[in-house]
């Protein structure tokens, strides 16, 4: 019984760090993110927009402000370029033959 949980407990260790192998990844001025995240940035920018108010107040993209927001993209928000970063990530998510040659993809 314990040989038997221990091999499932490897087996899911190996899936684990396979499904970590198998993202692909854009390094961008520093960052390094997820495509997966940088396709859930075009989505949340495309479908949200968020109060006058909060556009006026913060030199942050708004998108920043966005509960969904993926994790690896926050600290891009602290950046003084995160609308330039931003925009740049969407442009490369964009183009799925330039992911196959740009330097900035990895994985």
């Amino acid at each position: 019984v314990i040989s038997g949980c221990l091999l499932c407990a490897v087996a899911l260790v190996f899936l684990v760090l396979l499904q970590g192998t198998q993202s692909v990844y854009i390094q961008y001025q520093g960052f390094q993110v997820q495509l997966k995240s940088v396709k859930q940035l075009n989505d949340l920018a495309d479908q949200w927009v968020p109060s006058p108010g909060l556009q006026d107040q913060s030199p942050q993209p708004s998108v920043c402000h966005h509960p969904a927001l993926p994790l690896d993209l926050r600290p891009i928000c602290a950046s003084k370029d995160a609308a330039s970063i931003f925009q740049a990530l969407r442009t490369i998510a964009d183009d799925d033959c330039e992911l196959c040659v740009n330097v900035a993809c990895t994985g």
